[in-house]
């Protein structure tokens, strides 16, 4: 009971002004070019989510972070893409949380150890307090298996689905 109301706490204390300490105007713009960049190289659709905590509903029902990346995987559209490719690299700042959610498209391709490997990539970079640098590698990793298995087509139509600016919540 104590780790649970702790938990809501910590949850609690957060804000999306913590999200946008986390990713100031500066970098976000940084990371919607990248994200453009790299989509320009495959068919895929790539978007970044930084939420500060959990909303309380998932607090109440002791919900993981990989639930709410799945919630918001759907909420942001990331699975309605044409080719079922796209991806949502998922930041909980409050558990220091990362998770990385892929479509079927792409998840038929890529086994569970290669995203653990993108995952631990960023958290190391993170610890090591290179934000910036985790985002991006972990941004070039998921871009390098996208290229790999949706590759852009030369000449080929290559609509922008989603959004490529990074979502703070």
């Amino acid at each position: 009971m104590l780790a649970r109301l702790q938990r809501m706490l910590r949850h609690r204390w957060l804000d999306e002004a913590d999200a946008r300490r986390a990713i100031p105007p500066e970098l976000a713009q940084r990371l919607a070019q990248r994200v453009a960049a790299s989509e320009q190289r495959h068919t895929g659709e790539v978007r970044i989510y930084v939420e500060a905590g959990l909303p309380m509903g998932y607090l109440w029902r002791d919900s993981t972070p990989r639930e709410r990346a799945i919630a918001m995987f759907g909420k942001l559209g990331v699975w309605d893409t044409e080719h079922n490719n796209g991806v949502l690299i998922y930041l909980l700042l409050a558990e220091h949380a990362i998770e990385i959610v892929a479509d079927r498209g792409l998840a038929r391709h890529v086994d569970q150890a290669q995203w653990q490997d993108v995952v631990e990539h960023m958290r190391q970079a993170f610890r090591d307090g290179r934000f910036e640098d985790g985002l991006t590698q972990a941004l070039a990793e998921v871009s390098a298996l996208l290229v790999q298995h949706f590759p852009a087509a030369p000449g080929a139509a290559n609509p922008d689905e989603l959004p490529n600016a990074p979502l703070l919540g």
